[in-house]
């Protein structure tokens, strides 16, 4: 006789056979660890290179523009030393006795030494002297009319401006040009103008 009740041998065997369908493989759920793993570190070795990337221009930055602060306070002492060397002419430079003209020297010697070091250092003069003025580099102080020149000239300097790097540490201070004839684009007709009224 055959046991057909719902406890016998055949439901023992599908009762195995669904436990054995529901439990995970191991195989498969130690594949499945690795590669959550690897795509863990794949991801810290991303997060360490953008890291050290970052320091390494941090660091940069640091050694380009570590000295602003400081070499906007010696631009004032720049400033002052320009003044004084030009508020002698040369005629009074050749009267002054030889103490004077010592003095003098000594002056512009260290003048010369102030602005090798701050070069040394990445500090640059910008001289924009007949320049077209530029709002990144350049203030505006006052314009004055001077038809000889196209408009948004740079034709006075009133302070000079200085970079560090690529940074601007002070803007010049200039005068720009008002009333001259327009900067024309390269490639529009040059006597474009005639039929604008």
């Amino acid at each position: 006789m055959t046991d057909t009740s719902p406890d016998g041998p055949d439901a023992a065997a599908r009762e195995a056979a669904e436990t054995a369908a529901a439990a995970p493989d191991p195989v498969a759920q130690l594949a499945k660890e690795a590669a959550d793993l690897k795509d863990r570190l794949l991801r810290t070795l991303a997060d360490m290179e953008n890291l050290r990337r970052r320091t390494e221009r941090e660091v940069a930055d640091a050694r380009a523009y570590g000295v602003t602060n400081f070499a906007r306070d010696i631009l004032a002492v720049a400033d002052n030393m320009e003044r004084a060397l030009k508020a002698l002419d040369d005629e009074l430079r050749e009267k002054a006795d030889a103490g004077v003209k010592a003095l003098l020297d000594g002056v512009e010697l260290t003048e010369r030494e102030l602005v090798k070091a701050m070069e040394k250092h990445g500090v640059r003069r910008i001289e924009p002297q007949g320049q077209k003025f530029d709002p990144n580099l350049h203030q505006a102080m006052l314009e004055i009319p001077d038809p000889s020149v196209p408009s948004g000239t740079v034709v006075q300097i009133m302070q000079p401006g200085y970079t560090i790097g690529e940074r601007v540490l002070r803007p010049a201070l200039v005068g720009v040009s008002k009333g001259g004839p327009k900067a024309q684009a390269a490639d529009a007709p040059a006597n474009d103008n005639t039929s604008a009224k």
